[in-house]
């Protein structure tokens, strides 16, 4: 199936969000060419196995996928922009709209949340003002402050189940986080 770049834009749904401002906006740059490029070439055989490496590229430094983006991934490795959409949209660790300065991922598997993980979740967006009313499982996990500096989505199994319940910020590991301690995690980001 081919997509026009308006079907891709619609299907892609990158709304501004006020982390927005924390990211730059997606733009082919030669070092992103470069870095791609790099990427590529441990594929000999099939650079669509690079799909994945050029997803991490991109979200890494734009904070999320853009439909600009997969288009740019999809010419990349000679692939119809549906394809690199199948896998943003199977992957949840893909972003479609951008995250907080400070994206916070609490785990929700059994162990954390018997360890408190979904009251630690309510005291994140209640010190942070989110409001997590329209978030969704898997299309729009991410729900961001008003400020833009966090956002907060639910992970699944952040493997430390003994040190319950756990949380990432960025790529910071957090464990033992109860809901009493959410303000001093935020406040160790500055909040």
């Amino acid at each position: 199936m081919i997509m026009s770049h308006s079907s891709l834009e619609e299907t892609i749904e990158s709304p501004e969000t006020p982390g927005t401002k924390f990211y730059p906006p997606f733009a082919i740059t030669p070092e992103l060419e470069a870095e791609a490029d790099e990427r590529i070439s441990h594929y000999p055989a099939s650079k669509r196995s690079a799909t994945l490496p050029l997803l991490h590229i991109v979200q890494h430094h734009f904070g999320f996928i853009s439909a600009p983006a997969i288009e740019w991934v999809a010419a990349k490795l000679d692939l119809e922009p549906i394809k690199v959409l199948e896998v943003v949209t199977f992957y949840p660790g893909f972003r479609q709209s951008a995250p907080g300065k400070f994206h916070i991922r609490v785990c929700r598997t059994l162990s954390c949340a018997m360890g408190g993980s979904y009251e630690l979740m309510e005291r994140l967006c209640e010190l942070t003002g989110i409001d997590r009313s329209h978030a969704d499982s898997h299309h729009h996990p991410i729900s961001v402050s008003p400020c833009g500096k966090f956002s907060v989505e639910f992970a699944e199994c952040l493997a430390s189940c003994g040190t319950a319940p756990v949380c990432m910020v960025n790529d910071d590991f957090h464990e033992g986080v109860a809901p009493e301690k959410a303000e001093a995690l935020l406040k160790s980001y500055g909040s």
